[in-house]
């Protein structure tokens, strides 16, 4: 019995210091796997204060907490548990999958582009009109709808994530989603909650004898506006890009190559005429075609849905989109 135990103490020894060496490969692909997602990790904080807009001051941090929960359960206990068994057991679908999430975030972000055209969509005055006017069950439904909002982007975070260490060993696989999974979480509701709150600081601020306060308490009610906006246009290009790479990217793999050739070709001519940035220029370039793509793709999503006998009044998807304005 002492002999048994003594073994498994030595055998416990033994993983723990394997995984201590494995520390530092597991970290870089974490770190690795976050930053390729970030183009949706960008969506997503964009997305999310749309959220909390109507809601009592007081509440605004509790209701961000339940979307931060919510969203985290969603990667746990769904996503991350699907993602790892696909990849052990049928890798194979990882491209179609990434390139339908390809396909639906160039949908959503070329349905964003064509609102602010004037083309198609439509406004609800009573979705416009803020939470607290109508009433606690709406809150509810903001909250929901704001995690399965968030079930679809953490999915596509996940399977990007999961994309970029797929070479890694199972258990490697699983503590590399987890941390990300974890990471993403706490610093998207975090610049969330950072976001919704600092109006009040300003507030606060503006409110202070202090004459530098009230100056910087002043700047910061003037610029979240500003601030807001701009996270919803990049948020919508980001969408546009990650989107559009995806595609591109997918496309090649399943072995249909002129598209990719031709934007890598783009890039080689483009770092010809600033070979002191190649690389900066090359990324930019692929950037550039890859949100031209999402585009084109995402229109066309668009305008096939349009003519489905669900697409004119689909109120999920009215309710999604309202969610970006």
């Amino acid at each position: 019995m002492a002999a048994g135990l003594a073994a498994l103490l030595d055998d416990i020894a033994a993983i723990a210091r394997v995984a201590a060496a494995s520390v530092d490969d597991i970290s870089a692909a974490a770190g690795r796997a976050s930053m390729k997602a970030a183009g949706v990790v960008v969506d997503d904080a964009a997305v999310t204060p749309r959220y909390v807009t109507g809601f009592d001051p007081s509440r605004e941090l509790p209701i961000i907490k339940k979307i931060g929960l919510g969203s985290l359960r969603n990667k746990l206990l769904f996503i991350v548990p699907a993602a790892l068994l696909l990849s052990q057991f049928a890798p194979w679908v990882l491209t179609p999958l990434l390139m339908l999430g390809g396909t639906y975030l160039s949908y959503e972000g070329a349905h964003k582009v064509l609102e602010w055209l004037g083309v198609g969509g439509h406004h609800d005055g009573a979705k416009d009109a803020p939470v607290v006017e109508q009433g606690p069950e709406e809150e509810k439904k903001m909250v929901s709808g704001a995690i399965r909002t968030d079930f679809i982007l953490s999915s596509e975070i996940m399977v990007i994530a999961l994309n970029e260490v797929t070479d890694e060993p199972f258990l490697n696989r699983a503590v590399i989603l987890i941390a990300v999974a974890i990471g993403i979480t706490l610093l998207i509701y975090g610049v969330v909650a950072l976001i919704v709150k600092m109006d009040d600081v300003g507030l606060h601020l503006a409110e202070r004898p202090q004459e530098g306060a009230q100056r910087i308490g002043r700047f910061l009610v003037k610029a979240m506006p500003v601030v807001l906006k701009t996270l919803s246009i990049v948020g919508v290009v980001a969408m546009l890009w990650v989107g559009g790479h995806i595609l591109l990217v997918g496309t090649d793999d399943l072995g249909f190559h002129p598209l990719y050739a031709f934007v890598h070709h783009m890039e080689e001519i483009v770092a010809g005429w600033v070979p002191g940035a190649a690389g900066v220029v090359s990324w930019l370039t692929n950037t550039f075609f890859s949100a031209v793509l999402g585009l084109l793709v995402g229109t066309v999503v668009v305008g096939i849905v349009s003519l489905l006998p669900f697409g004119s009044n689909d109120e999920h998807a009215d309710d999604h989109a309202d969610a970006r304005h």
